[in-house]
């Protein structure tokens, strides 16, 4: 989860002057085993000349979890449900690139990378 880190990406954007209208992505990759073992944590942003500042496969198959944004913990339940959907095994998560899409309308969505 990138909620502490999104504070500071908050306040590095403001000065790096980030368009208001750019959708800014939290992308977990490189796990070492799980959720519960290391990975990398990357910011990307979405710019409308479409040079990727990071490149996440098309080939992959998401399961795609919607954030209640009304919940001020809605990114923490959503990945406490996303958990226990993988402990109960209702969930096969791939571990290749899994992320949190920050749209500028506020909504923001977890993409979990599915086994096929």
């Amino acid at each position: 989860m990138m909620i502490g880190w999104w504070k500071r990406l908050q306040d590095c954007g403001r000065k790096l002057q980030f368009n208001q209208d750019q959708i800014i992505y939290g992308v977990y990759h490189n796990y070492e085993s799980d959720y519960k073992g290391d990975y990398t944590l990357s910011i990307a942003i979405e710019d409308s000349q479409g040079n990727p500042s990071l490149k996440i496969p098309k080939n992959g198959n998401y399961e795609i979890f919607p954030v209640d944004t009304t919940d001020e913990q809605g990114v923490v339940h959503t990945w406490k449900k996303i958990w226990d959907s993988e402990d109960s095994r209702t969930l096969k998560r791939a571990y290749t690139y899994d992320f949190e899409k920050y749209y500028p309308n506020g909504d923001i969505e977890i993409y979990i990378a599915i086994e096929h």
